[in-house]
């Protein structure tokens, strides 16, 4: 209701419109529906004057077809203009669920595939929309973000690229280094994260917490996630801590100098809950090697909150250390593909962002600031007060 009311005097900057690809099928509709949803609650005064054409509509989505031969080669058809329309076109470029035949054989999406259709979406617009708008939750190529060799500069010349097409904006969540936008200027780049709903899902699912600087610690993985973290535990009121990686730097392992050991740095955590925060799990060793450093340290519980749950070598690794108690939740968000066998593990968490992810776009729509969906801090203090005046209980429709 407060999003509405901050909205209903506000004039869209153009009719808006989604291209969910296949990538983002099922999350794209969910966002869908909320947007309907809010467009049908909002109190706007204005809803009958030819500016807010198409303000209501019982669906946002664009008609496509993405057509792939078998040579490995595709194309993308509009069925349906898109003349002056706030697009908003939204990708997954980790979904390796989707595949192709070529040749006769099997051939799941990779980042690059993903891309590539991203760039046909753009290209069927051909410059016809009002404002182009991409919505990427992980960043492509967003790990080649720095130079320290010959080596490519990948993430750069993907923004570069989608720059030159003529898109005014791209939206992701929890870049691994926001400072790659420097490589585009001049196209907008919103870096959103997803604190509050971390702790909304787990305030959901853990009822015994104590939310206090005696029984609360928030760790970072490593020295990159840091600033994560002490936002989070100055927004909750608790204290801060870190790991940092000492590495082997005479050998490449899987392209990258392999880590010797985690080295905290920080409070005490003997008896306390502690919650650590990353921007993603990949393979997950060495989150796991952190989970159980913080255990062998006194750690009564461990909480891993990662906004992507990639899992990339799959779960046995992640079982073996829930049973010896090494953690005790793995909190991820649905922004990205996760292995379906993840939804049967008794420690799995889903931080839910589809209505935040509405919230974004409609406001953005009606061109308006961010800074209340951006800084969720206010929200954050809302839902612990509540949390810590029920003594560890949270009403369930609480948002």
């Amino acid at each position: 209701m407060a999003m509405n009311q901050y909205l209903s005097n506000k004039m869209p900057i153009a009719p808006l419109k989604l291209i969910i690809m296949a990538s983002m099928k099922d999350f794209g509709k969910r966002v869908n529906d909320y947007l309907v949803q809010f467009r049908q609650e909002i109190n706007q005064p204005h809803q009958n004057s030819p500016a807010f054409q198409e303000y209501r509509m019982e669906n946002f989505r664009v008609d496509f077809t993405a057509t792939r031969h078998v040579t490995g080669e595709a194309n993308l058809l509009l069925n349906e203009t898109i003349r002056g329309k706030d697009l908003y076109i939204l990708t997954d470029v980790l979904n390796r669920s989707i595949t192709y035949n070529i040749h006769g054989y099997e051939n799941s999406f990779s980042p690059d595939d993903h891309f590539q259709d991203l760039k046909r979406a753009i290209g069927a617009a051909a410059g016809k929309a009002h404002r182009i708008t991409i919505i990427m939750p992980f960043l492509y190529e967003g790990r080649q973000h720095k130079r320290s060799g010959r080596e490519s500069l990948d993430c750069a010349l993907m923004l570069e690229e989608l720059a030159s097409m003529g898109v005014a904006r791209l939206i992701t969540f929890d870049a691994h280094d926001p400072s790659i936008q420097n490589a585009a200027p001049l196209c907008g780049f919103d870096n959103f994260t997803p604190f509050y709903q971390f702790m909304q899902a787990l305030l959901h699912n853990v009822a015994d917490m104590k939310i206090d600087r005696d029984h609360t610690l928030i760790i970072s993985p490593d020295e990159g996630a840091l600033s994560r973290a002490v936002y989070f535990a100055s927004v909750m009121s608790v204290d801060t801590g870190m790991f940092y990686k000492r590495r082997d730097y005479t050998r490449i392992e899987k392209g990258k100098n392999p880590i010797v050991a985690h080295e905290f740095l920080g409070d005490n955590v003997e008896g306390k809950d502690v919650i650590v925060v990353d921007d993603m799990i990949s393979s997950g060793s060495s989150m796991l090697d952190t989970a159980k450093q913080l255990k062998n340290m006194g750690a009564k519980r461990v909480f891993i909150c990662c906004t992507f749950g990639i899992f990339t070598d799959g779960f046995a690794e992640f079982d073996e250390a829930y049973k010896k108690g090494y953690f005790e939740k793995v909190i991820t968000t649905n922004l990205t593909y996760r292995n379906p066998e993840i939804f049967k593990k008794p420690y799995y968490i889903e931080a839910d962002m589809a209505k935040f992810m509405a919230s974004i776009i409609d406001c953005s729509n009606h061109d308006v600031s961010m800074t209340h969906v951006q800084t969720p801090t206010d929200r954050i203090k809302a839902i612990l007060k509540w949390y810590n005046e029920t003594d560890g209980t949270l009403r369930s429709d609480i948002e």
